[in-house]
């Protein structure tokens, strides 16, 4: 005979078995949704590269447009919610904990205290200014911290990882993404031209692109017609500006919900995929993390990541970006106009 205990608990696990079931269930047709809009927004970014040798739009882009491309057009109904949601919030927390391992602070140590002290008050100073430009703009608060957070450190990945931080909407993202995009592209194709207009040295340029131009492939598109040693030089600056990225939103965690609840404990101020993200940064540094691990794990990073960028753009409002626009684009053209001034002043300051 079965004792009467077992069969509850076998009847307990069934119900929990159940329950997550109907969860994944619930989940899965937002997650391929995304999936699918992720996948095809990186074969565009393929084919722009086999056909004109750069991406014009990245695959963080394009997935964005193409998700509110389906939302504004077809609309996906409430089927989709849940997975669209969890890919928007959740993929991209695992995401940004991923990035971490392609960081390592070796080369930071190499680059010596001057300069490594020199770019944190670059991206201090240029975050500042930005924000403030955003509020001058009368920009909401999460927006203008969106578009300074892009404009100092690192764009596209840097918006990703403030956006919940500071429980931003999908259409701020959307928009603070897609116009600080265009103004990468911009930047690319047009700063080589200050190297006679400001007389700079290859030398100095590597730091100016690495300090102003906002992704790290960019860096390379942007230095490489120059000089080798300016590519070698904006890489450096530019994985140092990157690491930046981790005080700046844990500030933003303790800034943001500590003035909310001072009673909230370590585990609610700091978010897990901060704390993930400083360790994975670690592991890289220390060694722990295998060479052959590197790229796949940065590409790991790189897809889910687009993959949260289609379910954001499969949750956004065209309209609401579109009445935003104006003034984000001002902002972020401000605001990048304010980082090239300051990384210009750092450039003689120090005497690169």
């Amino acid at each position: 005979m079965i004792s009467p205990i077992i069969l509850e608990n076998c009847s307990k696990g069934s119900a929990v078995l159940a329950k997550n079931h109907l969860k994944i269930t619930n989940l899965l047709p937002g997650i391929v949704l995304s999936g699918v809009v992720a996948g095809l927004a990186i074969l565009l970014q393929m084919l722009e590269i086999h056909f004109t040798g750069r991406a014009w739009l990245e695959g963080l882009v394009l997935a964005i447009l193409i998700g509110a491309a389906i939302r504004s057009f077809f609309r996906p109904g409430a089927y989709f919610d849940a997975g669209v949601g969890f890919s928007a919030k959740t993929l991209l927390e695992i995401a940004i904990v991923l990035l971490g391992a392609s960081i390592s602070t070796s080369a930071v140590v190499a680059a010596g205290p001057g300069l490594i002290a020199g770019i944190a008050g670059v991206v201090a100073i240029a975050i500042v200014l930005s924000y403030g430009i955003g509020r001058l703009l009368r920009l909401p608060h999460r927006m203008s911290v969106l578009v300074a957070c892009g404009n100092s450190i690192c764009g596209n990945s840097a918006i990703a990882a403030t956006a919940p931080v500071i429980g931003a909407h999908g259409d701020d993202v959307a928009a603070s993404i897609a116009f600080t995009a265009v103004l990468g592209v911009i930047v690319v194709l047009c700063l080589p031209l200050l190297v006679p207009l400001l007389g700079l040295s290859v030398a100095q340029y590597g730091v100016f692109a690495g300090l102003t131009v906002y992704a790290v492939p960019q860096v390379l598109a942007a230095t490489a017609p120059v000089a080798q040693l300016s590519v070698q030089l904006g890489t450096l600056v530019k994985l140092v500006r990157v690491l930046m990225l981790g005080p700046v939103i844990l500030a933003l965690a303790l800034l943001g919900e500590g003035r909310r609840d001072a009673s909230l404990s370590l585990r609610h101020l700091i978010p897990w995929f901060i704390i993930g993200f400083l360790a994975m940064m670690a592991l890289r540094s220390s060694g722990f993390i295998p060479e052959a691990l590197h790229a796949p794990i940065e590409k790991a990073s790189t897809f889910l990541t687009v993959i949260s960028m289609a379910a954001l753009g499969l949750g956004v409002d065209v309209r609401t970006v579109a009445r935003a626009g104006g003034r984000v684009t001002l902002a972020a053209v401000l605001s990048l106009f304010a980082l090239g001034a300051v990384s210009y002043a750092l450039i003689l300051m120090l005497g690169v």
